[in-house]
């Protein structure tokens, strides 16, 4: 057995757990170098969809390698891209994202002195100082987003543009499905059938113009992906995926 296919037990512990299993050493080490700042990884090898990566030595991309910023002021820069991202966010919603403690939190919102506004339902968001000014609403607009996406997951509270949707569009271990999106907020979800044709399903009643435009975009994604069949990795199906793909 070759260096690279050497395999170790992961997340075993004394009773069986339904999460254990096996990982090639390669891949952790890999992960552990690029968390160092030792190497990173570039394109798939192969097609867009495969899971091998080339990796590179970080002084291929920087040769000067990489700064290291004081461990505040990097707080700070991470909480201030994460409110020009996603605000207006709630403290709470910050805190459970960086994966902080209640005062790391409050030591960074003192640096970056956010304006509280109202969410509405006696729930504060918080934005930047220059970051206050009025946007025109876009028109009503449609979206296929995939499995993993940021929008979704990059959120605690959710329930403001998931509504009741939820379980069926999650597995099991937390992780979003393929969503539909028309006009800023969840309203279904869509997957490929066992003939590769992508499926949406309405989980609520939507304008007929909301149907016309989510087919178009239905039908805008398939060109790129051609002969590709999406299937889920790293998570499991959720309720809705496996309906639409029966």
């Amino acid at each position: 057995m070759g260096a690279d296919e050497r395999r170790f037990g992961a997340g075993r512990g004394t009773r069986p757990q339904r999460y254990e299993g096996t990982q090639k050493v390669a891949s952790r080490l890999l992960l552990l170098l690029a968390a160092e700042g030792r190497v990173v990884r570039g394109r798939p090898r192969g097609s867009w969809t495969s899971h091998q990566y080339r990796w590179a030595p970080l002084t291929d991309w920087s040769p000067g390698g990489l700064a290291e910023p004081d461990t505040h002021e990097a707080g700070e820069e991470l909480a201030r891209r994460r409110l020009r991202a996603y605000g207006p966010a709630t403290a709470d919603d910050l805190r459970w994202w960086a994966g902080w403690t209640k005062t790391q939190v409050k030591r960074v919102l003192t640096a970056l002195k956010p304006v509280e506004v109202d969410l509405g339902g006696g729930t504060t968001g918080l934005l930047l100082p220059d970051d206050l000014e009025e946007t025109e609403p876009p028109e009503p607009w449609a979206a296929l987003l995939p499995a993993l996406d940021s929008t979704p997951m990059g959120r605690h509270e959710r329930d403001w543009f998931f509504g009741d949707h939820g379980p069926r569009l999650f597995d099991r271990a937390g992780n979003i499905g393929p969503s539909l999106w028309w006009d800023g907020r969840i309203v279904g979800g869509w997957a490929q059938d066992s003939g590769g044709e992508i499926v949406c399903r309405f989980l609520e009643d939507v304008r007929a113009d909301a149907e016309a435009v989510v087919r178009a975009e239905a039908e805008r994604l398939a060109a790129p992906l051609g002969d590709v069949r999406l299937s889920a990795r790293t998570r499991g199906r959720t309720w809705l995926e496996g309906e639409l793909a029966g």
